[in-house]
Parts: structure tokens; sequence; C-alpha cells
């Protein structure tokens, strides 16, 4: 395997001290991995709703005189500075929530910042409902954009602190099912809104409701992981909280003892997290923090995501078909991130990461083909209905393949890779780089499908083909490794060996059994 990755031989990896898979650990982290609810809801009710008339005549109407003009260009006809701007507000508010959550994490927990981050949810889902001018919708952006950051930081780590190591890919991949979820019901509830004349958008906003009440009910009955407890000095509730999720059979006392010395090992730094992440021996870490959740963004599914509706429209769909062609692209995602829940620690994260690129870029050159030889550059021209499906189909394969791979995946890889003296600061970086791009892509998405119409697709396939790269030569395999040996695998890989210092003898023996090239 090239890249230096480390395929993982069967069998239980040492390290996993005998914990398995418990009732409690299951229902705890569905309860963590809800927090994914809110963030897919908002991805799908977004797209959806600026395609509703009533919503575009009360907030956009010079959209909607472009859209009724009889000469247009497809590509440019929702292209309008504040309809992008109410998208893409709440992730500037989430960067700086993501970064905020870090400290805030090591001093309160994240059971604590998961509450949070579902009481600003719910807040700016009932000021969107009662919106009546840009502001407020702006200003309830942005409260939801401080839910989704604060929520975002906390619930990846906890369920890599919480899931057995052996399943902690399965576990975590949860966080992006809830996603999904959360995206799917989006999209059905714009379906069915788009239906009620006049304020069947404000409907669609305001259940954003439903999942923050999930996440803010769920955080209640979780308690905080071991490690988090560890950090702030509770040993005890943190050898209760781990002996509930391992059962009675799992060796807690050994487990609980890597933990602590990984916590007082980070104790010998305690202040400044950010500034440690910039250390030589954390540049892998850093690398892959800003890496791996920007190179998502640059798949372009998350303006897929948000303006399918509006991309659909683009490819000749009616208003209600455009909607329905969201529900089933997500309902094509929610049953692909099922399959990468199954997968990913039986085959591991690189066999993911590198058949979901080839299929992406496949996808992405064959829309652009379609669109280009069908609307043209002008884009005033019409698609013939069979094109139409053919789009819709490609992107659904597309979905298909971003959902099991760097769809879950970029919750996965963050939330288990970082030491636990930067992990937090880690977690905020990786959140902070993926919202700050999503919000950059929003911002520009529509603008330069006007300019660069077809080649958009284009663009976005290079980038594909330039991150799969980037997986096979840079991201050692890591399923199966317990958190605290995790260091092993960074020294033990072709490039980051020369930044990371080899582990101690103990720390390496926890490894699975692996080959190195």
């Amino acid at each position: 395997m090239a890249g230096g990755g480390f395929p993982v031989a069967g069998g239980a990896p040492p390290g996993d001290y005998a914990g398995g898979i418990t009732f409690s650990v299951v229902v705890t982290c569905l309860m963590a991995a809800s927090g994914g609810l809110i963030f897919g809801y908002d991805i799908g009710i977004s797209g959806g709703v600026t395609a509703m008339e009533s919503f575009l005549a009360a907030f956009f109407p010079g959209v909607l005189r472009r859209m009724a003009a009889a000469r247009r260009d497809e590509y440019c006809v929702y292209d309008s500075h504040v309809l992008t701007a109410f998208t893409s507000s709440l992730y500037l508010a989430g960067l700086a929530a993501s970064l905020a959550a870090g400290r805030v994490t090591r001093a309160v927990g994240r059971q604590a910042v998961m509450l949070a981050g579902g009481a600003l949810f719910f807040a700016g889902a009932a000021v969107n409902a009662a919106a009546v001018n840009i502001a407020m919708l702006i200003v309830g952006r942005m409260l939801l954009g401080f839910g989704i950051g604060f929520t975002n930081q906390a619930a990846p780590v906890y369920l890599a602190e919480t899931a057995p190591a052996k399943w902690r890919g399965a576990f975590t991949t949860g966080f992006q099912l809830f996603l999904g979820i959360g995206n799917l019901t989006a999209n059905l509830t714009n379906y069915g809104a788009a239906r009620i004349p006049r304020w069947g958008w404000r409907l669609s906003l305001g259940l954003a409701a439903a999942p923050a009440s999930v996440i803010l009910v769920g955080a209640l009955l979780i308690s905080d992981t071991p490690s988090s407890l560890l950090v702030r000095g509770r040993e005890e509730q943190a050898r209760a909280a781990l002996r509930r999720v391992r059962g009675a059979k799992a060796d807690v006392d050994a487990e609980l003892e890597g933990v602590a010395r990984a916590v007082e090992a980070a104790r010998a730094n305690e202040e400044g997290a950010y500034r440690r992440i910039l250390w030589r021996q954390h540049r892998p870490h850093l690398v892959m923090a800003v890496a791996v959740p920007l190179l998502q963004q640059l798949t372009g599914v998350i303006v897929i995501a948000f303006f399918s509706p509006v991309l659909f429209q683009t490819a000749g769909f009616g208003s209600n078909a455009s909607l329905m062609g969201a529900v089933i692209l997500g309902a094509v995602n929610l049953g692909s991130t099922l399959v990468s829940i199954a997968t990913v620690d039986r085959y591991g994260r690189r066999v993911l990461f590198l058949t979901g690129g080839l299929v992406m870029i496949a996808c992405q050159v064959a829309v652009a083909w379609i669109m280009g030889s069908q609307i043209g550059r002008d884009g005033e021209s019409a698609m013939a209905r069979r094109y139409s499906v053919a789009v819709l189909a490609l992107t659904c394969v597309f979905s298909a393949a971003f959902g099991w791979s760097w769809g879950p995946l970029t919750w996965v890889i963050p939330g288990e890779i970082f030491p636990v003296e930067i992990r937090s600061a880690g977690q905020g970086i990786s959140v902070a780089v993926n919202l700050g791009a999503t919000f950059v892509l929003t911002q520009t998405f529509l603008a330069m499908l006007c300019s660069f119409k077809y080649a958009t697709f284009l663009y976005y396939a290079a980038w594909v083909a330039v991150m799969t790269a980037f997986v096979w030569a840079f991201l050692p395999e890591t399923k199966g490794v317990p958190l605290e040996a995790m260091g092993a695998v960074w020294a033990r890989h072709w490039y980051w060996r020369r930044f990371v210092q080899p582990p101690p003898a103990a720390k390496d023996a926890m490894l699975p059994e692996v080959l190195v090239n």
C-alpha cells in the first residue's frame, strides 16, 4: 500500500482492554452523534427555502424578477449577494464558536458544550421562523451558527473518546449518519412546506427547533467522557463513566490508567494548546486538522447539498420536482453513510477515501459534459428531459461516493488523531476550517456558477483528484488503534516520522498487528 499505510490483520487489537459493544455505549454514542442532526437539517433546509417563491417574494424579489424574465441565463438566475449572505452568514458565526469551544470544553466538558450548542440552535430557529426582514434572518442564522460551531467541535471528539478502539470508526461515523438524517428530514420538510402558500418557509425554518430539542435531551441523558472528566480532576466520575460504557467484563482500571497517563502528559504542558499544535512534533496533526476539512469542502458537495434544488432547476426540473430531487439526493447520502458504518472498521479509512474520490471525479466530469453540451455557455438553451434525469442520477452517485468516504471520515479522522493535550484545540481548528471553507464556498458558488458555467464542476473534479492523491501519499491507516497509541502510527509513516518522536515500547505494543511497507 503506497503512502505508508498500515493494513490491519484480523482479531481484536491489543489495547482494546476487552471492552466490547455494550447497550450503554451504543445509547451514549447515539445521543452524542445526534449532534449531527442540526448541521444536516440546516444544510438541507437552506437550499430548499431559497427555492420557495413565497420566501423569495418576501425577502429577495430581485431573484423572482430574473426567474420571470423571458430571456435569462439559467446559470445566473440565483446570483444574488444578499441571498448568499443569508446562507453563508451562519458559517462565520460557527467558525468563531468552534475556536472558542476549544477553550470552553477544557473548562466545562464536552457534554456542557453540546448542551450550549443545542440551546443556541433552538434560539436561532425561533428567530428565523419569526423573521420579518433580512436583518432578523441573518441574526437567526448567526445563532444557528454558534450552535453548530459548539456542537460540531464537541460531538465527534466525544464519540472518539467514548467508543471502543476496535469500533471507533463506526461509532464516530454516527455523526455523519445523523447529519444525513437531518438533511433528509429537511428536504422532506421543504417538499411539504412548499405547498403551503405564504408561510411554508416559516414552517421549514421553525422546525429546526426539533433537532435542537433532540440534542438538548440527549446531552442531558449522558455523562461526560472519561478523558474530559480526568482533565478536570474528577477521577471517580471518570471511572464510573468508563465502567458504564465498557461493561462488567472490561478491564476498566487498565484503560483508565492509559487515559490518565495521557492526561498527565498533557498537564505537563497545560497552557497554550493552540501554540503547542504549532510545534514540530505536532506537524502531521496540524496538517490534517486543516487539510481534511478543507479538502472535504473542495469536493463541491456542500454547495450541491445547499443548492441542489437550484441546481436541478438549472438542469431543467420544475420547482416541486427540484425539491423532490433534493429528497432523493438526501436519501442516497443517508444510505451510503450506512455503508460506511458497516465497512470503515473492516476495510479501513484509506480504502473508502480512495474509492470515493475516484467515483466523485467521474461524476463531476460527466455532469460538466452534460450541462456544457445541453445548456451551453450562454445558459439560454433548454435541457432535454432525459439529460436532466442523467444529471440527477450522476449527482446521486456523487452523493453516495461522498457519503461513504469524505462525508463521515472528515469527522472520524480529526476526532481520533490528536493527542489529548491538543485534542480540543485540534478539533476546534478542524471545525473552524470546515465552517470557514463552507462560508467561502456558499458565498461564491452562485457567482462561480454564473461565471464558470458548466466548468464549475470541472473545477471541483480537479480538487477531488488532488485530495485523492493527498490521501494516498500522506494519510496513514488508523483503524483499530487506541487513541493513546496513535503517536506510533505517525512515527512509522514514511513522511511524518521525520517530525514525530518514536513512541515508548509500551505504547508501540498497543498498535494492532500491521504490515509496514
